[in-house]
């Protein structure tokens, strides 16, 4: 690494810490020539393949954007919008891949966001997955209705119904 006050073109690492949730690493350097301490941070590269074929770094405000339209009028906070984006982050660095294509990205935001919000979820699915008819809402019901999400489960619990 090239020193950003003297340019010499080495330094030494003192200490390494993750950061960002674990997504990146933090490294305190110094130079041998200098002996000036600075910091460095690097971090995986992930990297988005759109149909175009155009590659864009990955980012989690572009799914938080994407998904808001769907959780619009829902009882949706930002913490959870951005939990669901950091879990779709995650899900896709397990990968272990460094070019994800742009469907596997869509693909990924399914699961959580089912989890979070039902009918966020029939609307984003209903775009991503280019729905045409009233068959294809009334089979992707039919579907929710058979596999209920763990947080679906929670909310037609006996504690829960007896509220109303």
């Amino acid at each position: 690494m090239i020193c950003p006050f003297c340019r010499h073109d080495d330094s030494r690492v003192v200490d390494s810490r993750p950061a960002e949730d674990g997504t990146q690493i933090r490294r305190r350097r110094e130079c041998p020539e200098c002996g000036a301490r600075f910091s460095t941070q690097e971090t995986a590269l992930l990297n988005i393949v759109k149909r175009s074929g155009a590659t864009e770094p990955f980012s989690r405000e572009k799914v938080v954007a994407g998904v808001r339209k769907a959780c619009q009028g829902r009882p949706v906070s930002n913490d959870d919008l951005a939990l669901l984006a950091q879990r779709v982050e995650e899900t896709l660095r397990l990968t272990g891949q460094a070019e994800i294509e742009a469907q596997e990205v869509g693909m990924a935001i399914l699961a959580p966001l089912r989890q979070l919000d039902e009918v966020a979820y029939l609307r984003y699915a209903s775009v991503y997955r280019n729905f045409n008819s009233l068959e294809d809402f009334e089979g992707e019901i039919a579907l929710l209705r058979a596999v209920p999400s763990s947080t679906n489960s929670q909310s037609t619990s006996p504690s829960t119904r007896s509220k109303n």
